[in-house]
């Protein structure tokens, strides 16, 4: 655990709302090649001591999957459903100017849509919100071409690939969990906690492969059923804040507490909601056999140690939640463009083989993923520090 409570973010920034007095965070944990990548949250009740979290888990994210850039994250305490919450959102970003145009890309995180902030940066003048990668380009416009066609692409369902490829991934995450037990994916059992972007692009993609949601939670509370939910039918019926209208659901679906969902019987706990999810108060009630973290740190350390004992492993969420972001930069360098298929493909074939290097060490040692995962940053840091240039070319 050494090496998260040691590292001190290069920048704390907090801002004060003058119309609301709400308060905004920006932190930076670190730069590489002049850059740092990490998306805009907002819920009331934010501190800077969990984006502060929030953008160190950013930098394990980008040296994870080993891009040219360092990690950085942007909250506000402030209610997503209140009228005025897209004009704080405006106020924030103008006040984080300097960062957001020279070094700071950013992008939809809990509670701040793709499409929100994106209109907020275009109000700015900045175009979109990976702004400060893209006018590095060599070609800007070209370069915003590409990221706003890949962001729009049409996938199955009638959702665009910006908006399903982080859930996608934690999906492959689920499923690279399954295949290193050999469980049938027809066989296997999953309870997803939040249904929103990230949750629900988990939950269709899971379905899609065969495996059985048996259970979802949203704000309202948990919806259950043993032989599996129709997800595509559920996810029809969210509302934008990705709540379930229960009038779509059908009376044999069993509607328990906001809470239940964490003792769910199924082999695969996803938290996908909001962060420090699973505590020490709660993880006994786990029921899974393994935890992949959607939300970004969805289980507390000490939550973690217990769910250890227990022969719980924790998929952390710099791993199995980091698609999302990987994505965005692949697709800022060229290395995908606007064909969903190789973008899944490269996702897939990554995400599955870092699931398998983590939980061949838990099998084989019990080391636990995280520490597995700290230990290969630790390395891609040092290594990244010689191979960085001081700039980055984007083509």
């Amino acid at each position: 655990m050494g090496i998260q409570q040691a590292d001190e973010p290069l920048l704390r920034l907090t801002w004060t709302d003058p119309v609301t007095g709400a308060h905004g965070y920006l932190v930076v944990h670190s730069l590489v090649s002049g850059l740092a990548t990490g998306g805009t949250r907002m819920r009331a009740g934010c501190t800077l001591s969990e984006v502060e979290d929030l953008a160190r888990g950013m930098a394990a994210k980008t040296a994870t999957f080993d891009l040219p850039v360092g990690g950085a994250k942007g909250g506000i305490d402030f209610d997503p459903k209140d009228p005025r919450a897209d004009g704080v959102l405006e106020r924030f970003c103008e006040a984080m100017r300097p960062w957001l145009d020279a070094h700071w890309v950013t992008a939809e995180d809990l509670g701040v849509p793709q499409h929100v902030i994106d209109a907020v940066f275009a109000k700015l003048g900045l175009e979109q919100s990976y702004h400060a990668a893209i006018r590095r380009s060599v070609d800007p416009a070209r370069t915003l071409r590409r990221v706003q066609a890949g962001l729009n692409a049409p996938v199955p369902g009638g959702l665009l690939l910006g908006d399903v490829i982080g859930g996608y991934g934690v999906a492959q995450a689920c499923l690279g969990a399954a295949a290193a037990w050999e469980w049938p994916a027809r066989e296997t059992t999953v309870a997803v906690q939040g249904i929103g972007t990230m949750g629900g692009g988990a939950a269709w993609y899971l379905h899609e492969a065969g495996m059985r949601v048996v259970a979802v939670a949203d704000a309202e509370g948990t919806l259950y059923h043993p032989d599996g939910l129709d997800i595509p039918a559920l996810l029809r019926a969210r509302n934008s804040f990705g709540e379930i209208d229960r009038s779509a659901v059908p009376a044999e679906v069993e509607r328990l507490p906001r809470q239940a969902v964490v003792a769910t019987s199924a082999d695969i706990l996803v938290p996908a909601a909001i962060s420090y999810a699973l505590t020490p108060d709660n993880s006994f009630d786990v029921a899974a056999r393994v935890v992949v973290e959607a939300a970004n740190s969805a289980t507390t350390p000490e939550a973690e140690l217990m769910l250890a004992a227990r022969g719980i492993a924790v998929i952390p969420d710099f791993v199995a939640n980091a698609g999302a972001a990987a994505w965005a930069w692949w697709l800022l360098l060229g290395h995908v463009g606007a064909d969903p298929t190789e973008s899944f493909l490269k996702l897939r074939t990554e995400m599955q083989a870092k699931v398998a290097l983590l939980l061949g060490a838990w099998n084989t040692d019990r080391v636990r993923p995280r520490q597995t995962a700290w230990d290969f940053v630790a390395a891609r840091r040092s290594s990244r520090v010689f191979e960085q240039p001081a700039t980055l070319t984007i083509p």
